[in-house]
């Protein structure tokens, strides 16, 4: 039972490490060596390539985990503190 519930921990955790790690991989195949995008359709002055594009979008569709933990933190009220005359 309890192998269950640290797998259910590791699994919420791992979803965070997606988009991050798809960001990565967009930006080391958009400015990796210029060889590897030799059988690219796209034109040369193009600088994002078949691959870094693929990422880019896999790192979008994996921000929701972000989303909802950014949307869950407690909105601080922003109070401004007065100063007395003097200070």
């Amino acid at each position: 039972m309890t192998m269950f519930a640290a797998a259910g921990k590791v699994g919420s955790w791992l979803g965070y490490a997606a988009a991050p790690t798809f960001a990565l991989m967009a930006w080391i195949s958009a400015v990796g060596a210029p060889g590897m995008a030799a059988c690219s359709a796209a034109p040369a002055f193009v600088p994002l390539n078949d691959m870094a594009l693929m990422y880019l979008l896999m790192s979008l569709f994996h921000l929701l985990p972000w989303l909802k933990l950014l949307s869950a933190r407690p909105q601080h009220c922003n109070t401004s503190i007065t100063q007395a005359e003097g200070d």
